[in-house]
């Protein structure tokens, strides 16, 4: 099983679509809302980023939604 995490923020619309599209293929991950919990948005600035959605799975680091690379790393 992966271990997957997803930095998310309450209004962004790609936050919103990756849920979604690991939600469809029964990809099971652990959401940081960096809008409504201050540590994780420390987490995701002292990862050296500014923006979401930031996608890790298994340790490698995603930015943003694009579901082809996605698609890749989950091997789907």
């Amino acid at each position: 099983m992966r271990n997957v995490e997803l930095y998310t923020s309450e209004t962004c619309v790609y936050c919103h679509a990756a849920k979604e599209f690991l939600s469809a293929n029964n990809i099971r991950y652990t959401e940081y809302n960096i809008t409504k919990d201050v540590q994780a948005r420390k987490a995701l600035m002292k990862k050296g980023y500014m923006s979401v959605p930031l996608i890790i799975i298994d340790g490698k680091e995603i930015r943003g939604f694009d579901k082809e690379e996605l698609s890749q790393a989950l091997k789907l």
